[in-house]
């Protein structure tokens, strides 16, 4: 299959998720099995720290969902880590066959499904900067269609949760 990409303006082009083959923009892998866990801790309220290799990123929830909207909520963050990870595997094209990466940009938002809530879609534009040739536009648009969150979403990943041993303390 390939993919098509769809003008809406001079310099922007719409994702969409047809799959295609294309060789990875980075074969160079972290393994996780070398990687402290990723830590989630409770800081009040609906506000908690996710620790990540020493940066810590804040989710809360909006006042209208009895959140203090300190920061970003799970869902949003989901949502930014596909758009950024869209956004990384663009600029690494574009970087790659030395074209303009300035004004780069992804634009996403999703809607909400139910029973059982979740992400129901996801609509991304990824805006071109000026000076990338019409002839890129294609190959582009299919190295930013897989990047690794993208990937891992169209392969359903397998999700396991326990509980800990003991209680935190």
């Amino acid at each position: 299959m390939t993919a098509t990409p769809r003008i809406t303006t001079p310099r922007t082009t719409l994702i969409d998720t047809t799959l295609v083959d294309t060789t990875p923009v980075d074969t160079t892998l972290i393994d996780p099995a070398h990687l402290p866990p990723m830590r989630v801790e409770h800081r009040g309220g609906d506000k908690f720290d996710i620790n990540v290799r020493g940066h810590v990123v804040r989710v809360d929830q909006p006042v209208k969902d009895r959140g203090e909207d300190t920061a970003p909520t799970p869902t949003e963050l989901f949502v930014a880590s596909l758009a950024s990870c869209v956004a990384f595997y663009a600029r690494r094209y574009l970087a790659r066959h030395d074209l303009p990466t300035e004004g780069l940009a992804v634009e996403a938002t999703f809607d909400m499904g139910s029973k059982p809530a979740r992400v129901a879609g996801v609509n991304m534009r990824l805006v071109v900067p000026e000076g990338v040739p019409d002839h890129r536009l294609g190959a582009l648009l299919a190295v930013a269609t897989h990047c690794t969150v993208h990937n891992t979403l169209a392969a359903e990943p397998e999700v396991s949760i326990t509980l800990a041993d003991a209680p935190a303390g």
